[in-house]
């Protein structure tokens, strides 16, 4: 009876662990491609919504739950921030690109 109670508990387990989605956000540098992509991606537009799906896809992830600019301090403080160490701009905006399974 003992045993049969741990089984029914490990398959309850695997079975709620199963049905939780993995979630993994990618930070991609937002560099201009000359399309606008770029823009609809770090402005969260639906226009970016299949550029960030297809991203999403080809690391092996079902959908993009989310896609948005991301400012260099949330990702470790030590990227530069564009106005304050980059001449004329030339540094990389980021982007978060959130995927699922």
């Amino acid at each position: 009876m003992r045993s049969l109670m741990a089984c029914l508990f490990f398959l309850a387990l695997a079975a709620s662990g199963a049905a939780q989605a993995e979630t993994r956000v990618f930070i991609i540098a937002n560099e201009g491609d000359g399309y606008g992509v770029d823009q609809c991606l770090a402005k969260g537009d639906k226009c970016g919504a299949h550029a960030a799906l297809s991203y999403c896809r080809s690391r092996d992830f079902a959908e993009a739950s989310s896609y948005r600019r991301v400012d260099p301090d949330e990702i470790t403080g030590s990227v530069p921030k564009a106005a304050a160490k980059c001449p004329r701009g030339g540094c990389n905006e980021y982007v978060a690109i959130t995927c699922q399974r």
